[in-house]
């Protein structure tokens, strides 16, 4: 059974301000959960229905799907859920492809760009501080245990893009070059902006070249792709065109 303590702080952890002070947020789901046991994240508690997790029994403790309910997130709790701590933030070597977010603010957005440059091979995404933050439950979720394997780091992107001057940024723009007529190369910095804004203006001036995906459609009243979408043709794009160079 589970103490007010257990659950109070549990739940707190849907608040970016105690995952800050306590360094800690939640996994949910067996599959994800699993992937987090099996990752370089140090486990804190482990809370099951049942024992189907290969985890120390340290860590393990099985709860009722009542008590479960308590401290999950989802409206349908799945089984399991995991205290993990959060890493300390580090820099980034830049050895390829690595993906800059300025100001996204969508959970499921973020979740779905961790899982892309999970799949497109990018190692990690740099964020500006008013990006969502990646351990918020929303996008660890979206993210399917993706973020065990690609680096979220919050940095001032202004400072990461002037210490490495000699790689290109490419930017998102709606006025920009056609993606699909341009020669892209394996190592770049790509900059993606905020869902209703775009690249901010202090950023823009970093672009080296601004990048649009055309549209072909006939309604010029369509809306502007979502930010993820726009990532995930983006990064296709890029790996084409590496693919095709060797």
């Amino acid at each position: 059974m589970l103490s007010k303590s257990q659950i109070k702080l549990i739940k707190s952890l849907s608040q970016k301000k105690f995952r800050n002070k306590h360094r800690l947020f939640i996994v949910e789901g067996i599959k994800g959960v699993q992937e987090f046991i099996n990752s370089d994240f140090e486990i804190v508690s482990i809370y099951v229905t049942d024992a189907n997790l290969k985890v120390s029994e340290k860590y393990l403790t099985i709860i009722d799907e009542k008590d479960l309910k308590k401290i999950s997130f989802l409206s349908t709790p799945q089984k399991a859920l995991g205290v993990f701590k959060i890493p300390e933030d580090k820099d980034a070597e830049i050895k390829t492809l690595t993906v800059v977010l300025d100001g996204v603010r969508d959970p499921g957005n973020l979740g779905t760009i961790i899982r892309l440059c999970d799949w497109f091979g990018v190692e990690n995404i740099i964020c500006s501080k008013d990006t969502v933050d990646c351990y918020n439950p929303k996008v660890v979720q979206a993210s399917m245990g993706s973020l065990t394997r690609v680096k979220v780091l919050y940095k001032d992107i202004r400072e990461v893009l002037e210490r490495n001057k000699e790689i290109p940024v490419f930017g998102a723009m709606l006025e920009g070059d056609n993606i699909y007529s341009e020669k892209l190369p394996e190592k770049a910095f790509i900059l993606m902006g905020n869902e209703a804004n775009g690249i901010s203006e202090e950023m823009q001036e970093y672009i080296s070249k601004p990048l649009t995906i055309p549209q072909f459609g006939k309604i010029k009243e369509t809306e502007s792709l979502n930010v993820a979408t726009a990532t995930s043709i983006i990064l296709s794009e890029f790996r084409r065109n590496a693919s095709i160079e060797r």
